[in-house]
């Protein structure tokens, strides 16, 4: 999959001014894309999972938090759906493989609308806890059942809590998956080598990262987060002008899909919208785009001391 490549490892551009050499970053020649990340992994969760409330006592019955998780698929998807009909946008949604078996017809739904079935797990397990063939297992697992559910296979691949082991990009590799999102280095797609061959980043985000903004520390309303897309929003289109530059949003299933949230997604949009040259891809799209592009950073092979 990778011979389309016209470049060798190493001798890919890695600085900024050999990167705004005049060439066209992204399709139709966009200023800026816009890629949209919708998590569809509520009703997986763990059995002790609290959600946002405080934990309960060992040997009780948690009677509220199922039902904050279940809001995410009976509220928040089909909530969140409508808004990228509304404005014709399509997003990759990274599934969790028991959320796509306990909810079948949302699952396939979001596909029928045309958005991006990726991986994320079978289970909220971290992949950094697992021995190799566990998480070997755990992903041919979850792209079978996304597969047999929704009629597509996962190609991209996006980690609990963004934390992979040290074999993750090689299984995924090695399983034919042709990207990952789990890097937070650059505004931009990027190459990590992998077996000696490039294997896609579509970067992640945190700071625009709905789980994150909305709760701990440092928890935002949403005129706020509103706002602070806006301010990201302004800087990377402006140096999208010379420079190949990506924003990421985050929005999990029952925390952005909320009335008051998703309104705030809404005027984002509405904002975007009144600026050229701006264009929303599914991260599959990215990934593909880039493995034709002959400027594209590569990062240091992942190295272990253990």
């Amino acid at each position: 999959m990778f011979t389309c490549l016209t470049v060798l490892l190493g001798s890919l551009p890695t600085s900024a001014e050999q990167l705004s050499e005049k060439s066209e970053f992204w399709p139709d020649n966009a200023q800026l894309v816009i890629s949209i990340s919708m998590q569809f992994e509520a009703t997986a969760q763990d059995a002790t999972d609290a959600g946002p409330f405080p934990q309960i006592e060992v040997g009780y019955h948690d009677t509220i938090s199922p039902t904050w998780f279940q809001y995410g698929m009976n509220e928040g998807i089909p909530r969140l759906l409508d808004l990228w009909d509304k404005h014709n946008i399509k997003v990759t949604s990274h599934m969790v493989g028991r959320a796509v078996e306990l909810n079948p017809m949302l699952a396939k739904e979001v596909v029928t609308r045309g958005h991006e079935a990726s991986g994320h797990g079978q289970a909220w397990t971290p992949q950094y806890s697992m021995t190799a063939e566990q998480e070997r297992a755990s992903y041919i697992k979850s792209a079978n059942i996304i597969e047999k559910i929704t009629g597509t296979r996962p190609v991209g691949f996006n980690a609990f809590w963004m934390r992979h082991s040290k074999n993750t990009l090689s299984i995924l590799q090695n399983l034919g998956f042709i990207y990952h999102i789990d890097d937070l280095s650059r505004d931009e797609p990027s190459y990590t080598p992998v077996n000696g061959k490039p294997f896609v980043v579509v970067p992640y985000t945190f700071r625009n990262n709905d789980i994150v903004r909305y709760s701990g520390s440092t928890a935002m309303t949403s005129k706020a987060y509103l706002q602070e897309l806006k301010d990201e929003f302004d800087v990377l289109y402006s140096e999208g002008k010379t420079r190949r530059r990506i924003m990421s949003i985050s929005a999990h299933d029952r925390v952005a899909g909320t009335p008051a949230r998703v309104k705030a997604l809404d005027d984002f949009i509405l904002y975007v919208k009144q600026h050229q040259g701006v264009k929303f891809m599914r991260k599959d799209n990215i990934a593909k785009w880039i493995m034709q592009q002959t400027q594209v950073p590569t990062n240091p092979a992942r190295k272990f001391n253990d």
